[in-house]
């Protein structure tokens, strides 16, 4: 059975010097404080990361020039591909929206394929060159802003919304998409920046020294930014996220009521998602940070490890409620057929991606150690 070397590394949410075993194929580190990952070890994982980058970017490139998706209503026929929801929302005046779905779904995931390709290629030649250590440290930063498998799911979803009212087709990009997804999927879940950083720094590298001026900072700014969530809920939840026009009649629908329609129409599991992703899932972050940021301002030690569970579960599912932006992206695209029947984003989508966008970077803001720091 193939080993690699053994090694000694420092949790980057706890501050605990590990030092690792040698682990074997498929074997992954946590560490014994907090339970984060450390490192993962599979046989060829590199080969696997270069291999599976380039074939999600071949599946990328296939899935923009050609058709996506086709919706008939009433005789009338209307087909886009991929960049044409953008352009729409662009075109409805929200350039915003247009802007970050497209960066979402196609620049960001572009650029860590495009990355990791390079970082797996340099690393197989151990080539250690200045331009190297900026690809990686660009990597990190874009991975969570890379949502092309949340994107496939609202395009699901989307689908379902919609096939009660016309036909729809599926194009040979929507399939090169899911490819394409698929695949980033699996070179995410190979590429392991901790045994990148060892390579390329010959350690993985400690973070900045936790000072009290640092720990206020961070628990201001959190606080700030989750005051700011809280404020932009309101709206999200009050506004009409999209419009559908039917024969002239214009039939405002939110968040919330869009998903109790679909549950009294009997599309039971993508009401579920909608009402879990867009609900659920932002108003438990939102609380979860707080509490978090509350327990580690009084300094409270009690139960540090189940704190810092619930950090990294919605460090982890905060980005999925894009779901319902991606949603309203996809139908303002496809649906345009005049007066007949058309949909157009409504005033709440900005603001319930603000929300999504300003929780993720609170939680970036938030530091763990603060939950371990009167324990050491």
């Amino acid at each position: 059975m193939h080993t690699e070397s053994s090694q000694t590394i420092q949790c980057e949410q706890c501050l605990t010097v590990v030092a690792l075993p040698a682990l074997a194929h498929r074997q992954r580190a946590v560490c014994p404080n907090c339970g984060h990952t450390l490192l993962t070890y599979r046989r060829h994982q590199n080969d696997n990361v270069f291999a599976l980058a380039f074939s999600a970017l071949v599946f990328l490139a296939l899935s923009l020039p050609f058709n996506f998706l086709s919706f008939r209503s009433s005789g009338i026929q209307h087909q886009i591909a991929l960049p044409d929801s953008f352009i729409t929302l662009f075109n409805e005046d929200y350039m915003s929206l247009a802007i970050i779905t497209g960066a979402a779904t196609v620049i960001f995931p572009g650029l860590v394929l495009l990355g990791m390709l390079v970082l797996s290629h340099c690393r197989h030649r151990d080539i250690h060159r200045p331009f190297v250590k900026h690809i990686f440290f660009w990597v990190k930063a874009l991975l969570p802003w890379s949502m092309a498998e949340i994107f496939l799911v609202g395009t699901l979803v989307s689908l379902i919304k919609i096939s009660s009212m016309a036909d729809i087709s599926i194009g040979l990009s929507f399939y090169a998409f899911i490819g394409f997804a698929i695949c980033m999927t699996a070179c995410i879940i190979q590429f392991d920046s901790n045994r990148f950083a060892l390579w390329l720094f010959g350690e993985v590298p400690s973070p900045k020294p936790l000072t009290p001026a640092g720990a206020s900072v961070s628990i201001q700014r959190t606080w700030a930014l989750l005051i700011t969530a809280t404020l932009l809920y309101i709206p999200a939840n009050l506004l009409p996220i999209m419009h559908t026009e039917m024969f002239g009649r214009d039939e405002p629908s939110t968040i919330i009521g869009g998903a109790i329609t679909l549950w009294e129409s009997g599309d039971y599991p993508v009401a579920l998602i909608i009402i879990i992703a867009s609900v659920f899932i932002p108003v438990a972050k939102i609380v979860v940070l707080a509490w978090l940021n509350l327990t580690v301002q009084r300094g409270l030690e009690k139960r540090a490890r189940i704190r810092t569970r619930f950090y990294q579960i919605i460090e982890g599912v905060g980005r999925w409620s894009m779901i319902d932006v991606f949603v309203v992206a996809i139908l303002v695209a496809l649906v345009q057929l005049g007066n007949t029947f058309s949909i157009y984003p409504g005033p709440a989508a900005l603001a319930f991606c603000a929300v999504v966008f300003v929780t993720m970077v609170a939680a970036m803001t938030f530091d763990t150690r603060l939950i371990w720091q009167n324990r050491k």
